[in-house]
């Protein structure tokens, strides 16, 4: 049987594994499902159609399936869906989906979210993604699985970012982010290639190396922006991470172009040399 505090309130209706502890002055809504393994510090509100996947960890005054922030949303029992081994912390909060959407919000496993940090409603956020303090992402956003978020970096609503993004604190992300890339600035722009991160996933120098060429060509190449983009595609017609850029960006459809370097980023564009 749970393990539930004489304090915290929780519905008769909420679904919960034998093993899953509830701290103090916890409130647990009717339609929360809450998986083995799960520990809840105390003075966490849960609420909606959530679902909180196995051995996730809940810090205390985070609050979430709460309806989302959205004129749109008409009351419908839409979700928000949490994966396995998540890490909540300190005042997070994450809404429900629209019906104007998908109708649910996702999050990926083994994700972090530090303090103060918040997951709009119909984002889907990928595998191992971490958001630091005070991240937040609008409605409708998407984030590639092993992305990491900076402390108060703002993303904007229906924005994709990619896989292996790392987007520097203190930036506001407007456009999308192509898979592996580094964002960083107040209004962000592309400074290059999240090296640092793909290092630590293992990528091999070898890599590393195709990878900057690629994103040179891309976007300091010559021609129209389409042009380079098919000749990248042809160029690294056998390397799966570069065919994760380009089919990135040939999947936005009408979307506005990728985010950019900064106008001046050709001048100061490294060599090719290895990373």
């Amino acid at each position: 049987m749970a393990s539930i505090h004489p304090t915290a309130i929780v519905d008769r209706g909420a679904e919960m594994a034998a093993d899953v502890e509830i701290g103090p002055y916890c409130v647990i809504g009717a339609h929360v499902v809450i998986h083995e393994g799960c520990r809840l510090a105390s003075h966490v509100n849960l609420t909606g159609h959530t679902s909180v996947g196995a051995r996730t960890v809940i810090a205390p005054f985070a609050s979430l399936g709460t309806p989302p922030q959205s004129v749109k949303y008409r009351g419908g029992p839409t979700r928000l869906v949490i994966g396995e081994d998540c890490d909540i912390r300190e005042a997070v909060t994450m809404n429900t989906g629209t019906e104007s959407d998908r109708g649910v919000t996702e999050v990926g496993r083994r994700c972090m979210f530090m303090v103060g940090s918040h997951v709009g409603h119909d984002c889907q956020v990928g595998d191992d993604v971490i958001l630091a303090n005070n991240a937040v992402l609008g409605g409708h956003v998407v984030i590639g699985k092993h992305s990491f978020l900076g402390g108060q970096a703002a993303v904007h609503q229906y924005v994709r970012v990619g896989e292996s993004v790392m987007v520097s604190g203190v930036s506001g992300v407007a456009c999308d982010v192509i898979p592996y890339g580094f964002a960083m600035g107040q209004y962000a722009y592309l400074h290059g290639l999240n090296f640092v991160g793909l290092r630590r996933r293992g990528y091999a120098r070898a890599e590393l190396h195709r990878l900057r060429r690629a994103y040179r060509t891309l976007f300091f190449g010559e021609g129209l922006f389409r042009e380079r983009l098919g000749a990248v595609a042809d160029e690294f017609a056998g390397d799966a991470s570069i065919a994760a850029v380009v089919e990135f960006i040939r999947s936005g459809g009408s979307r506005p172009l990728m985010m950019p370097p900064p106008r001046n980023a050709a001048a100061l564009a490294p060599a090719d040399a290895a990373p």
